[in-house]
């Protein structure tokens, strides 16, 4: 999605110049689990047998009208979820649209929750877990962008000047950038209409079992504050986006007190920005954030990364665990790489590891994509998925552990030797530890050692489960392909 946004912002700040192998097919990796509402228990998210639950999986998101996937092979169908499901992929960032919800001003559309919930079926048969998120990108068609209504368009009084396309328009913009203005400053009344859209959304799936929650506002672009907001005083934003949010939230809370709703920080924070959201008196809080770097200003273009990524990368894993903990929430990352940039992926996937984070990759399919590029996708073709992209596969498709009997200590996979190391202090549970090992990594099956548990799993199983020693202090897990 953020194909082209670090060049925008390169230009603004003046920092630069002028087919493949199909996945996992064999045994389903679905895990056990009872799909009831998860919990925060401080860093973690706990499921109801009282495991940490680590989240891999993909964005969903159709940006175009009617703001749904279809049924078919290029949209998204049964046959999706089951390439998911069977590839270790445990959750899915499913884009809902302001647009689609409440196309007339507070008139709820329920034919569009209809069209959503196929899709939220699918995928909770298969034990994937749901994040309901209200995507969009620079507000309005009007601005070459998605999500909001076209009743939610306030009367211009600058001549729309949103002509350079995205993220540019974020950029130079008057128009654009007077229209976040209105909305953060509620000038049109709009935070009441978004309010109870969240609020029908809620009450819709508020009992769906296997729904992570709701992400209430997909990168919030500052306006006019943007310049100060990359690297300078951002907090006076911040503080109104925390208000607006808060709504949001209460608009869900009016409906569904027990799944995880997720603030996102401002859209500059994707590049090593800073945030500021103050703690929020809520047991069921998360925080959803992205990282991009330039990565994303070169794909596709076979030309070199600039050396900001490896810098930009860590500042951004590092703030977001600072924000989560003063936010008082979990922390999910719900956007990077959007390329094929190998390097990329690989340092991200690392790093997410490191801090003992889900993730959702950007993105499963194109689906027409007005603001993204060719290079996103998993797939060489949406409609084959026999034409997964296999080196970008390798990296996501990789063994994590899915619920543990314990509390996380660290956690790694080298991608070239294929080692997966795991380390944890047990904690009480009533199932087992999963480990998700794909044969996609270990074609010739694995050998694992546990020290402080036993291996309850068939051999090469692609769930690895594990039964704590009765009094163990610790527990280390090390698989390696086998010789």
């Amino acid at each position: 999605m953020r194909a082209f946004i670090a060049a925008a912002l390169a230009a603004a700040l003046g920092l630069v110049a002028a087919c493949g192998s199909s996945g996992d097919t064999g045994a389903s990796a679905v895990a056990a689990g009872s799909g009831a509402a998860l919990h925060r228990d401080g860093a973690f998210m706990i499921d109801a047998d009282n495991r940490v639950v680590l989240l891999h999986g993909v964005n969903v998101v159709w940006k175009l009208k009617p703001y749904y996937p279809p049924s078919g092979a290029e949209g998204f169908a049964a046959a999706d979820a089951d390439f998911l499901a069977a590839n270790g992929f445990n959750v899915v960032r499913l884009g809902v649209l302001f647009a689609g919800v409440m196309p007339q001003k507070g008139v709820i559309d329920p034919g569009y929750l209809d069209q959503l919930d196929r899709v939220v079926q699918l995928l909770a048969s298969r034990h994937i877990w749901v994040l309901l998120d209200f995507h969009q990108d620079m507000y309005n068609e009007a601005f070459q962008g998605e999500g909001f209504p076209d009743w939610a368009v306030p009367r211009q009084i600058l001549p729309n000047d949103a002509t350079h396309g995205f993220p540019l328009n974020e950029f130079v913009s008057l128009a654009l950038n007077g229209v976040y203005d209105r909305l953060w400053a509620d000038k049109d009344g709009v935070l009441a209409q978004y309010r109870a859209a969240w609020a029908a959304v809620a009450a819709r799936w508020a009992h769906q079992p296997y729904l992570l929650g709701y992400d209430l506002f997909n990168e919030p672009w500052p306006g006019t504050l943007w310049a100060t907001c990359f690297e300078l005083d951002c907090r006076g934003f911040d503080k109104t986006l925390q208000q607006f949010q808060q709504q949001a939230l209460a608009g869900v809370r009016s409906a569904d007190t027990a799944h995880f709703a997720f603030f996102e920080p401002q859209q500059l924070f994707d590049f090593g920005a800073p945030s500021s959201f103050s703690g929020v008196d809520d047991a069921a809080l998360g925080l959803s954030w992205h990282s991009y770097c330039s990565a994303e200003l070169f794909a596709g273009t076979g030309l070199p990364d600039l050396p900001d990524c490896p810098i930009l990368e860590p500042r951004t894993a590092n703030n977001a665990q600072s924000q989560a903990a003063a936010l008082g929430a979990v922390s999910l990352l719900t956007e990077f790489a959007a390329s094929d940039d190998l390097g990329d992926i690989g340092r991200v996937t690392t790093l997410a590891d490191q801090h003992l984070t889900g993730w959702t990759y950007w993105a499963y399919k194109l689906y027409g994509d007005p603001t993204g590029s060719a290079s996103e996708g998993l797939f060489g073709d949406d409609g084959d998925l026999t034409t997964l992209k296999a080196p970008k596969a390798d990296l996501l498709i990789r063994p994590y552990f899915q619920a543990l009997a314990g509390t996380p200590q660290s956690m790694s996979f080298d991608a070239s030797s294929k080692h997966f190391a795991l380390s944890y202090t047990p904690r009480t549970a009533t199932a087992p530890t999963q480990v998700f090992l794909p044969s996609r990594q270990y074609p010739q099956g694995y050998t694992v050692q546990v020290q402080g548990g036993t291996v309850t799993s068939a051999a090469n199983a692609t769930l690895l489960t594990i039964a704590e020693t009765a009094g163990a202090q610790q527990v280390q897990v090390t698989v390696d392909p086998a010789p």
